[in-house]
């Protein structure tokens, strides 16, 4: 078994998520390769604690990005931190000579996006990939495989979102996602928007324009201090596209929403075609839904998907798959592609740096678009 010596710079909420799936990888089976994590930094020294209690592989504690990267023992960096610190911090860790998965959007902004897209290119010996966990559940998977086998026909439209509550409560405190100084004027897409623009990127989809609408719903939140602080950023954004794949053009409608009622954390994707349709939802995550149409009656099908995971895991396929192991199977991917130098298949690997770019040529279009209340084309 090869190990990989990791550093994590960002140690919240994602780091800990990354911790606890390194911690867990004899859940897989058949891996030849593992993360083994050896330095953490974090400007704020209380999140040491946790690490300290549960990864006893940790030799190194910094605040200190610089002094993380300067150690020749880390091979591999995962970094989650504030947008606005994206450039500096990716670009720095792919000029030091080490593997890094990042966190989305890779950019404060389209400007931020290309200069780190184009250190990695001087770097081609630094394989740069970005989070992005959802499509990693089996039945999306399984949709992924219909994609390449070509089997829904001419697509007639495809929808995808991601709705959640985080921030429904208009007492809560506010926090960095809702200053632009630190989020970027991107809002909800930029937290949410490559989630959702995973399955549209891995098929191969080309987006021709957008059409969006952009909703700041509660414009002010405590600010921890007694007073209130203004909110600058979208909370929630609807973008209507114009797409096509080899088969045609079609409408793709893309949601991103930090306030979305009845939703706790849901992501989505339903495909529309002439020969198949699918539909997939996190509410259920053992629930594929499939339409197949030769002429005749039509019926959807509703398919139990259990524990079929695209990297073999000890747990029966019987069983039910959630979050976390979509966080490990994530990993799973990022590890194999050191390994073996690429994906087991397409929609097994993690999203490319080239993907984020289209990410954020749709996102500033969206941005555009919203301003001047028009259909903007995207390059």
């Amino acid at each position: 078994m090869q190990r990989i010596k990791f550093g994590i710079i960002g140690l919240g909420l994602m780091g800990r998520e990354f911790a606890s799936a390194s911690a867990r990888w004899l859940h897989l089976t058949d891996m030849d390769i593992a993360p083994e994590i050896v330095a953490i930094c974090d400007y704020n020294k209380s999140t040491f604690d946790w690490y300290r209690n549960n990864i006893p592989t940790v030799e190194q504690w910094v605040t200190d990005y610089t002094e993380l990267l300067a150690n020749d023992d880390v091979e591999a960096v995962y970094c989650a931190i504030p947008h606005s610190l994206h450039e500096e911090v990716y670009t720095a860790i792919i000029k030091s000579g080490k593997h890094l998965m990042g966190e989305k959007p890779f950019g404060i902004d389209k400007k931020a996006n290309d200069n780190i897209l184009k250190v990695i290119k001087e770097n081609p010996d630094v394989l740069v990939r970005s989070s992005s966990e959802f499509p990693f559940y089996p039945a999306v998977q399984r949709i992924g495989k219909m994609i390449e086998d070509d089997l829904f026909g001419q697509i007639i439209e495809a929808n995808a979102g991601f709705l959640h509550s985080s921030d429904m409560d208009p007492n809560k405190p506010i926090n960095w996602k809702r200053m632009v100084e630190f989020n970027g004027e991107y809002g909800a897409m930029g937290d949410l928007g490559l989630h959702v623009c995973h399955i549209p990127l891995k098929a191969n989809w080309n987006i021709h324009n957008v059409r969006a609408i952009l909703s700041n719903i509660v414009p002010s939140r405590p600010d921890g201090k007694g007073n209130m602080a203004a909110c600058e950023t979208w909370d929630n954004a609807t973008m209507i596209c114009e797409a096509s794949d080899t088969s045609g053009k079609f409408p793709l409608t893309l949601k991103t929403q930090r306030i979305a009622p009845g939703q706790k954390d849901t992501w989505y994707i339903e495909i529309l075609g002439t020969k198949t349709s699918v539909k997939f939802s996190t509410k259920n995550p053992k629930l594929l839904e499939v339409l197949e149409y030769n002429g005749g009656e039509q019926a959807w099908q509703q398919i139990e998907v259990g524990y079929q995971t695209t990297f073999g895991t000890i747990t029966g396929g019987i069983f039910e798959f959630g979050f976390t192991d979509s966080i490990l199977q994530m990993w799973a991917a990022f590890m194999y592609e050191i390994k073996h130098g690429k994906p087991l298949n397409r929609f097994a690997g993690c999203i490319t740096p080239e993907e984020t770019a289209v990410s954020h040529s749709l996102f500033t279009a969206a941005l555009e678009s919203y301003e001047n209340r028009t259909v903007v084309d995207i390059n």
